[in-house]
Parts: C-alpha cells; structure tokens; sequence
C-alpha cells in the first residue's frame, strides 16, 4: 500500500501565483499629449537649429574681436602701425559681413558713411572714426586718448553692425 503523504508538509504547495500588472509605458496614453510632446520636440529642434545657424553666421564677428584684442595686446605699437592695422580690420570685417561689390569700391567718406550707416550712429564719419581715412596723412600722430576711443568704436562697430 501506498503511503499518503500528510499535506500539512508544504503549506505553500497550493497557493497560485499572483498575476502581475502589466508594465507601465512611457509613451504618454493621450493623443493630446503625444501632440504637445512632438510640438515640443519639433521647437527644440528648431531652436537648436537657429542657434547654430546665427552662432556660424556671426564667425567672423568673433575672429574680428580676437584679432582686436590681439592688436590691443601687441606691444604699444606706433600709432600709424595702429591705423593701419585697424583700418584692414575693419575692412576685412566688413568684407566678410557684406557683398563684396558693395565694400571693396568705398574709400574716403563713402567708406565712412558705409560704416555709419551699417552701425546705425555718425561717429566714423563726424567723430574719431575719420581717423581711419585721415590718419596714415597727418602731419603729427594722434593722441592715445583718440587712439583708445577709436579702438572702443572699432570693437562696438564689429559687436553691433548689421547686415
């Protein structure tokens, strides 16, 4: 005969297992929040965009400002090797920003009023800025003050012209 065996061994043998849930997702159960999720995606794709769009656009701005300090850092060079150095910057710079048929034939005052014009206030054409037609034919060298106040404008000009 077969012994029975006692079912007071296992207490556990006769329990069920507890259904699971099933898993929570991710992906948002209302299509209204499926929309504002792909709004969002779509503007934070486009402001990426536009902010590296403007931050290659304005390049040539930053290398203008560090070939600037790297003037300013020079030696005291001779206040004529100063001009000039300013003056190429400038027109480098405005090179770069604008088509070349509308830069590369100004000189003297149309030169001047190009650069008034781009920054929005006279002080190329009525203030120091003349410096940078007039100074290689002066007769004596300009002073350090107009020199620094040129070197601010130079550095405001490159900072805020528009195309």
């Amino acid at each position: 005969m077969a012994e029975a065996q006692p079912a007071n061994d296992d207490p556990v043998a006769g329990l069920i297992d507890i259904p699971l849930p099933r898993e929570v997702s991710l992906w948002p159960q209302t299509w209204e929040a499926r929309i504002a999720i792909i709004l969002v995606l779509g503007f934070a794709i486009a402001l990426v965009w536009r902010v590296v769009h403007v931050r290659r656009a304005n390049r040539y701005r930053r290398a203008a400002l560090a070939e600037l300090e790297a003037i300013g850092r020079t030696s005291s060079p001779a206040p004529t090797e100063l001009l000039a150095r300013l003056s190429l910057l400038v027109r480098r710079t405005a090179l770069a920003a604008f088509p070349r048929q509308q830069v590369a034939p100004l000189v003297g005052p149309a030169w001047l009023s190009f650069l008034d014009h781009s920054y929005g206030g006279r002080e190329f054409s009525e203030g120091v800025g003349r410096l940078l037609v007039t100074g290689p034919y002066r007769n004596g060298a300009p002073e350090d003050a107009e020199l620094a106040t040129l070197v601010a404008l130079v550095r405001r000009w490159i900072k805020v012209h528009h195309a």
